[in-house]
């Protein structure tokens, strides 16, 4: 980042390339939408170009990186007004960082992994932005209790008990999934 903060392009560059497929995930799983994703992620990284000069590493630079990115992502929300509700198609898109090389192909098990997979997406959707983004960053980027608070601006007790809560809602939402695999 002092690098950055100096006006390096390929600092920067080399910034992005390390923290993109995150921020892109992480936005893309909080609004629902791949395209929109990767228009906000460019604007969190013109935020991070324009405001190097001033950053202090006080915290990890992760932190803040996602300290802005939740700030963009709860300012679209709020400006968009809208419930979540996100069509399969547009899922669909957004899985691309999730597909891992299986080995055998099985049908029925392709489409009830992928028909539970569209459940949890919409389960973490319906929650409230702030519990979906400590969901988000705790499951899918496996950030430590310490940077989602720092990142939320919460304590670690306070980030627990919102993962807590979030979990609760998440099981409930699932619980016909979840009585029917045990």
């Amino acid at each position: 980042m002092e690098a950055v903060g100096r006006g390096d392009h390929q600092a920067f560059a080399r910034l992005v390339e390390r923290h993109r497929n995150a921020v892109v995930g992480t936005v893309a799983k909080m609004l629902g939408n791949a395209s929109e994703a990767e228009d906000l992620a460019q604007r969190v990284f013109l935020r991070v170009w324009t405001n190097a000069a001033k950053y202090k590493p006080d915290a990890k630079f992760t932190t803040y990186l996602f300290t802005i990115t939740r700030h963009l992502v709860f300012n679209e929300t709020r400006r968009k007004g809208r419930k979540r509700e996100v069509s399969v198609e547009e899922r669909g898109e957004e899985r691309h960082w999730e597909v891992a090389d299986r080995g055998e192909y099985e049908p029925d098990r392709e489409v009830l992994s992928d028909e539970l997979r569209q459940a949890v997406d919409r389960a973490i959707a319906a929650l409230p932005e702030t519990q979906r983004l400590a969901v988000v960053l705790r499951r899918y980027e496996n950030m430590p209790y310490e940077d989602i608070g720092a990142t939320l601006g919460l304590s670690v007790s306070a980030v627990k008990s919102l993962l807590f809560r979030a979990r609760t809602a998440l099981r409930e939402s699932l619980a016909e999934y979840l009585d029917e695999g045990g």
